[in-house]
C-alpha cells in the first residue's frame, strides 16, 4: 500500500511541475498549420508529440483519377516555395515511364529553373531562421531577390507561386528575350546581396549563439530517419540527388556539395548558403550550354503527351486527333512502375508511379521531404528551451503542404 500510496504522490507532484503547452496548430512562429503538444518544465521542453493532418489535401488520391497532365497543378501545392522543381520532377517521371527523349536544350533550360527555385527556396527559409533569432532586417532584404526569381517565373508561364510550369515533354513556348534578360541581370544582383546578408549574419554573435548547438542531429540518426536534403547534408553527409542519380544532364555540371559538421541549426543555415553560390554556379554553366544548342527547341518529340501548336491543330488532321486524345486524357501510356526523383529544396521528393495502362495513374506516391523530417523534429527539441523549438523548425523547412500531401 505504501509503495501504491508513493506513486500516487509522484503522480500528484509531476502534474503539479510539469504544464502542457500546444505549439500551434495555428501560431505564427510555427511557419504553417502544425500542432505540437509540449510537456514544459518551466521553459524547457521535457517531452513532445508531434501531429499531422490539419490540412491534408490527398494530392496522391486526386492524382488516381485525373489524366497525366493535369496532375501538375497538384504538385505546385507540396513545397510551394519552390513548386518549379515538383513540377519538373513529376514531367520527369511520367517522361521515365513513356521513354521520351528530351532535347538537351530543354534540359538545361529545367536545370536554370530548378536553380533559380533552390534559390528561391533557400532565401526563404535563411532569412527566416534570421527573423526566429530577431533578425528582421535580413529577411526584408533579400525577399527583393525571391520576389526578382518569380518575375522569371512569371514571364516564362504566367504564375508565381503555383507555377505549373512545364509540360510533359518540356516547355509550353520558347522563353523570350526578357526572360534571358531578367535572368542575366539577376544574377551579379544576388551574389552581391548574399555577401551582404552573409556579412549580417554568418559571424553575428548573437545569431552564433542562438543557432549553434540549437537542435542538433547526428548524421547516424538523420540516416536513420531518412533525411536528406540541407538537413542530412548539415549532419555532414554528402548525399545529393543531382550527383548521386543525375537527371536533366546534371552530370555535366561542375559544382560541390556543402556538408556540415554538427546537424545543428548553424550548419543548416551555413548549408543553404553555400548551396545558393553553387546554384548560381550551375546556372552560369547552363546558360553557356544553351548558347550552344539551336534556339528553336524548346520540347521533345512526344506527340502524344505534348499539344501541338494551334495553326497545326486547324490544318493538320493528325494534329487535331492528338490534340484531342490529349485533352479527354485518352493518350497511350504504356503499363509499368518508375520511380523518380530530384533534389528538390529541402530534400528528396520522389514520385513512385504505377500505370496500368490507363488515362490516370494506378497508384501514385509521392516521397516528401517533409514528412520525414517532421518524424524527428519531437526528439530534435527534448530537453531544449522552447525558444529553440521555433528556430529548429524553420531550419529544418518543414513546409505544411509537403508534410499533409
Amino acid at each position: 500500500m505504501a509503495e501504491v500510496k508513493d506513486i500516487a504522490e509522484n503522480k500528484k507532484a509531476e502534474e503539479k511541475f510539469y504544464s502542457t503547452l500546444n505549439l500551434g496548430p495555428t501560431h505564427p512562429a510555427t511557419h504553417g498549420i502544425f500542432q505540437n503538444v509540449l510537456k514544459m518544465d518551466g521553459e524547457i521542453i521535457v517531452d513532445a508529440e508531434s501531429t499531422i493532418g490539419y490540412i491534408h489535401r490527398a494530392f496522391e488520391k486526386i492524382a488516381e483519377h485525373r489524366p497525366y497532365n493535369q496532375i501538375t497543378p497538384l504538385t505546385d501545392r507540396l513545397n510551394y516555395c519552390s513548386s518549379p522543381i515538383n513540377n519538373m520532377g513529376w514531367e520527369m517521371t511520367v517522361e521515365k515511364l513513356i521513354k521520351a527523349e528530351i532535347p538537351k536544350r530543354v534540359q538545361y533550360m529545367r536545370i536554370v529553373i530548378m536553380e533559380l527555385s533552390r534559390i528561391a527556396d533557400h532565401l526563404v527559409c535563411n532569412s527566416v531562421i534570421g527573423v526566429d533569432t530577431g533578425a528582421m532586417t535580413g529577411f526584408l532584404y533579400v525577399f527583393q531577390y525571391r520576389e526578382k526569381i518569380y518575375e522569371i517565373f512569371e514571364e516564362i508561364c504566367g504564375a508565381r507561386l503555383t507555377t505549373n510550369i512545364g509540360r510533359i515533354g518540356g516547355f509550353e513556348r520558347n522563353w523570350n528575350q526578357t526572360v534571358w534578360d531578367k535572368i542575366n541581370k539577376l544574377l551579379p544582383e544576388l551574389e552581391k546581396g548574399l555577401k551582404e546578408f552573409e556579412n549580417l549574419l554568418t559571424r553575428n554573435r548573437i545569431f552564433m549563439d542562438r543557432t549553434i548547438n540549437c537542435g542538433p542531429i547526428t548524421a547516424e540518426k538523420a540516416l536513420a530517419y531518412s533525411f536528406t536534403g540541407p538537413n542530412l547534408r548539415a549532419a555532414g553527409v554528402d548525399y545529393d540527388v543531382r550527383v548521386m542519380n543525375p537527371y536533366s544532364s546534371y552530370e555535366e555540371f561542375k559544382f560541390i556539395i556543402p556538408v556540415g559538421t554538427n546537424g545543428d541549426t548553424y550548419d543548416r543555415f551555413m548549408v543553404r548558403e553555400k548551396e545558393m553560390w553553387e546554384s548560381i554556379s550551375i546556372i552560369k554553366q547552363a546558360l553557356e550550354k544553351i548558347k550552344k544548342e539551336p534556339a528553336n527547341i524548346f520540347h521533345g518529340d512526344v506527340p502524344e503527351f505534348y499539344l501541338p501548336d494551334k495553326q497545326e491543330v486547324y490544318n493538320n488532321m493528325e494534329a487535331l486527333i492528338y490534340h484531342f486524345k490529349i485533352i479527354m486524357g485518352e493518350m497511350d501510356v504504356p503499363v509499368g512502375e518508375v520511380y523518380h526523383s530530384v533534389e528538390g529544396g529541402n530534400g528528396e521528393l520522389g514520385f513512385y508511379l504505377v500505370s496500368d495502362g490507363g488515362r490516370a495513374p494506378f497508384r501514385l506516391h509521392f516521397r516528401r521531404p517533409c514528412f520525414i523530417y517532421y518524424q524527428a523534429y519531437a526528439e530534435m527539441i527534448k530537453g531544449r528551451m522552447l525558444s529553440d523549438a521555433i528556430l529548429t523548425m524553420s531550419s529544418m523547412n518543414v513546409i505544411a503542404g509537403e508534410l499533409d500531401a
